[in-house]
């Protein structure tokens, strides 16, 4: 894979030439791991990852998958191993038939060397707690997932999933971001990744909450009707970000953004 920003024929930029790596031919787990990510007060760092067609697409037929490919499933790894939690929506959930990270085991290592658990864990927004608890995401994971829930969720999907997940209130009829966030830096999340889908991210755009974002651009043009990155956002809604790096391989480009803030 191609590291295409920063420049690393500049001696002064950050970044994985320092480390006498290739530029040609880096690991993308090193350039995502060797970002430095310090939360702001009370909530962990937000990273948002998602990838969409050169037209702007995040799925096709209702899933990602057939945006991506061997380059971006290395980075989906990479991006992946940095999060403390995976956060993602429900219907996100049920469309990507999620189930409990598979970190590689070189990846599990690096994580516990920077003080990590082995494996992120996964964290589901649900007001509706519309979930299945004999889904594997529940019951083949090595520690319970975290369902982000409101005060006013039915009672007996709620007494069906507690055995399985830790169910946390984060709002009284919508599940709020902030509240959210709150909730998984009390249980010692540092960096939250956010998967999606667009309308979970839209409500963090919308709340400023995003401080970094990955995007994968997939080398194919889709047209349909596929929501953008983040949706719902009110008129006039505007967050200035900075490209920090950029890979390349495969006609794929690998963009991360910092907010500016």
């Amino acid at each position: 894979m191609r590291l295409l920003l920063p420049d690393p024929s500049d001696p002064g930029a950050p970044g994985p030439d320092a480390a006498g790596l290739d530029p040609a031919d880096v690991d993308p787990a090193v350039v995502y791991a060797a970002a430095a990510r310090l939360p702001p007060p009370a909530r962990p760092w937000v990273v948002v990852n998602m990838v969409a067609s050169i037209d702007g697409a995040t799925a096709v037929d209702g899933v990602s998958g057939p945006l991506g490919g061997p380059a971006d499933a290395r980075v989906f790894s990479a991006v992946r191993a940095i999060a403390d939690v995976i956060l993602a929506g429900r219907r996100t959930v049920a469309a990507e038939r999620y189930r409990p990270p598979r970190t590689p085991e070189h990846l599990q290592e690096e994580r516990v060397g920077r003080g990590q658990a082995r494996r992120p864990r996964v964290a589901i927004v649900s007001a509706s707690l519309r979930l299945d608890p004999t889904d594997a995401l529940f019951t083949e994971a090595e520690e319970a997932p975290v369902v982000l829930t409101v005060a006013h969720a039915d009672p007996e999907r709620r007494a069906a999933l507690e055995p399985v997940a830790e169910v946390v209130e984060a709002g009284a009829d919508r599940v709020e971001p902030d509240a959210a966030l709150a909730a998984l830096a009390q249980r010692g999340a540092r960096v939250v990744l956010s998967e999606g889908g667009p309308a979970l991210n839209g409500q963090l755009v919308e709340a400023d909450l995003v401080d970094e974002v990955c995007l994968t651009v997939s080398p194919a043009l889709a047209g349909g009707d596929s929501t953008r990155l983040a949706a719902g956002l009110g008129a006039g809604t505007l967050r200035p970000c900075r490209l920090a790096s950029a890979l390349e391989e495969d006609g794929f480009l690998f963009l991360r953004y910092l907010r500016e803030r």
